[in-house]
Order: structure tokens, then sequence, then C-alpha cells
């Protein structure tokens, strides 16, 4: 059994900052790509931002230049550094990741909200 947890999120002003982590723990023999998608009210889920095992990194575009993904294959962890936020980055945020466990399959994590507002 394989498990994403986020953590990180939170409520925050127009400029400012937040970082957020998801760790994968359980039968895992290695992970692929992993990645960051969020959710907007009433919208559909989209990529923010992924990277891969080698560290490739891709982003949408309306978050390069203030969001930065990275990860620590070490402890099986993925992070978004999040700069300059703004109120349209306001969503659930959702953690995947490709792990080879038993079998090959995308994971996601439960989704932690960040809220950006004054």
């Amino acid at each position: 059994q394989v498990q994403l947890v986020e953590s990180g999120g939170g409520l925050v002003q127009p400029g400012g900052s937040l970082r957020l982590s998801c760790e994968a723990s359980g039968s895992i023999f290695s992970i692929n790509a992993m990645g960051w998608y969020r959710r907007a009210p009433g919208k559909q889920r989209e990529l923010v931002a992924t990277i891969t095992s080698g560290g490739r990194t891709n982003y949408a575009d309306s978050v390069k230049g203030r969001f930065t993904v990275s990860r620590d294959n070490a402890k099986n962890t993925v992070y978004l550094q999040m700069n300059s936020l703004k109120p349209e980055d306001t969503a659930v945020y959702y953690c995947n990741a490709n792990i080879l466990s038993f079998s090959t399959a995308d994971y996601w994590g439960q989704g932690t909200q960040v809220i950006v507002s004054s």
C-alpha cells in the first residue's frame, strides 16, 4: 500500500510565500515523476509543476518564475516553493507520483488548501 501525505497549505496574503511538502510512504520500489496539481473553485484540476526522477522540471505558464518544484529522493518527498502568490493561486493543491510498488501506478495525495487573500 502506498500513501502520499501533503502538508504546508494555509492562508497567506498576496505577495507572500508558502512551501508545500508531499511524502510518499509504503511499499515503494522506485518513484518516477512527481508533481503538483491544483483545483480552484469552479474549475477543473490543472497541472502546476512536475519533476522527473532525474530532476527535469515542467511548469504551467501561470506559475513560471514564481513556483519551484524540487524533490528529495532519499526521503521520497516532493516540494513546491510558492513565491509571489496571487489570489488566483487559491486552490486545493494535490500531490501526484508515479510509483513502482507491486505494479506501477499513479498515486494522489488528499489535497491541501491554499488561500491567497488579504
